[in-house]
């Protein structure tokens, strides 16, 4: 029937798995080190990286991105310079391979926590014939996937990987999403699609994307998803299923 739901998008961090901890003392560790470089150097004030400025310059953006948008704040100016800088070069990419280096380290030091109820309503969708996929700015997905053990729960992974490849732009522009809806699903069509995001970003981009449900996940019950694009708010997955899924969209087809 064309009012049921033929994929839904998962983003990574925060929803399916809990590495955004991992993601945020590593941008940490990253920016107060540079920070404190340039007092030393330049005796520019110190001014350490707080968990405000995680939730609103990096969090759920690709890392050089974030690089600018956390440098930008501070009015610090630096060159782009090449994703294949070393990661002690003093340019954006040098700074985001820099972290990446970090997160890595921590992540196999620290493991990665998985949302078994994101899981089970995950297989619950794919169970009733949905195609489940994922889109993460992150260029470490498949090893955070390899390791948690989830890598053949989605029909399609674009990551950062292959968004560098693939030119595409960072949220909160839609390009992951709609290119991960474009490899699950023929002809794609955003209006029989949702994406599941706890980023403002990635809701944004779900809007921007014309999907009919941006599934949002407020683990921190702040308000600011539904204020963003968020179409449907949760608190975290122990009462989803596809059952209301399905009922969302048939709802929405009524009333579009």
């Amino acid at each position: 029937m064309d009012t049921e739901p033929q994929a839904i998008v998962f983003d990574l961090d925060g929803v399916i798995t809990f590495t955004a901890r991992v993601h945020a003392a590593a941008w940490k560790e990253l920016f107060d080190q540079y920070l404190q470089s340039r007092w030393s150097r330049f005796g520019e004030p110190f001014r350490e990286f707080t968990e405000g400025d995680y939730l609103t310059y990096v969090d759920g953006k690709p890392r050089y991105d974030g690089v600018t948008s956390f440098l930008s704040s501070r009015n610090i100016a630096l060159p782009y310079g090449s994703p294949s800088d070393a990661d002690t070069a003093e340019t954006i990419c040098g700074l985001g391979n820099r972290k990446d280096h970090l997160f890595m380290k921590k992540v196999r030091e620290l493991g990665v926590d998985v949302d078994q109820d994101a899981v089970r309503f995950a297989r619950d969708l794919r169970n009733r014939g949905v195609r489940i996929g994922l889109a993460s700015s992150s260029r470490n997905t498949l090893p955070i996937l390899q390791q948690a053990g989830l890598r053949d729960l989605f029909d399609a992974i674009v990551d950062g990987v292959v968004s560098d490849r693939l030119q595409l732009h960072g949220k909160p522009a839609p390009d992951i999403f709609l290119e991960c809806l474009a490899q699950i699903t023929s002809p794609p069509d955003p209006a029989r699609a949702g994406i599941v995001e706890d980023a403002i970003s990635g809701v944004q981009a779900g809007q921007r994307g014309g999907f009919a449900l941006v599934l949002g996940v407020d683990r921190r019950n702040s308000g600011s998803l539904a204020q963003n694009g968020a179409n449907w708010v949760i608190h975290d997955f122990s009462k989803m299923s596809a059952d209301q899924v399905f009922t969302f969209f048939a709802n929405h087809h009524r009333a579009a």
